[in-house]
């Protein structure tokens, strides 16, 4: 079985990985986890054990998932009733929009377990995705990215945040500012009085 989903939900990367990193959790919302078991866990790996029980089907196995935090996890089966079992989730972080994320799983079981419990472990994968998504929205508070938009500053309001403060108004009491000095120069020019003619000499009486 070859199963590949490729989503965009509005949460970091960051979130998202930790929330598929965390196996332990994983039956609180996957109702075909009956348990789940961190056998090792470093900045590098995550090995878990993992009890399926659905429709009738129980078994377990173990997988050994390198990791790169928060762009990708590897899945590699340790033991278990699969002939082959192995996928990746792979995050693409898109902003503050969210951010993409890639599941690949490819898987078969051995002779004894392909007929029983293939057909229910097909299911399963098929709507892991989609619990993934609904645990994040559960988590996360559901915001969409729209609605993330929808808290941007509107165009309006951002011109009146920076829109310079209007002068402050002088008090009644304060004296008008005395006239430049170009006002001055023109009343003086205007009042002064001309200045007075000279005596002329007398003539000298023949």
């Amino acid at each position: 079985m070859d199963l590949s989903k490729r989503l965009f939900v509005p949460y970091s990367a960051e979130r998202m990985f930790d929330l598929i990193e965390a196996a332990e959790h994983y039956p609180e919302f996957l109702p075909w986890c009956a348990s789940a078991t961190i056998v090792l866990r470093t900045d590098e790996v995550v090995v878990a054990d993992i009890v399926v029980q659905h429709k009738g089907v129980r078994f377990d196995f173990r997988t050994r998932n390198p990791k790169r935090r928060p762009q990708t996890m590897s899945i590699r089966l340790e033991r278990g009733p699969f002939r082959r079992f192995e996928g990746e989730w792979r995050l693409f972080p898109l902003g503050s929009e969210g951010c993409r994320v890639e599941f690949e799983m490819r898987y078969d079981f051995n002779s004894v377990m392909a007929r029983l419990a293939g057909p229910v472990f097909d299911r399963i994968t098929n709507a892991m995705v989609d619990a993934y998504v609904a645990r994040a929205d559960e988590l996360y508070g559901g915001q969409s990215a729209e609605a993330s938009a929808g808290a941007a500053i509107a165009p309006a309001e951002a011109a009146a945040v920076v829109a310079p403060p209007a002068p402050a108004a002088l008090p009644d009491d304060v004296p008008p500012a005395p006239p430049g000095p170009a006002a001055a120069t023109e009343t003086a020019t205007d009042t002064a009085a001309p200045p007075p003619f000279p005596d002329l000499p007398r003539s000298a009486t023949p």
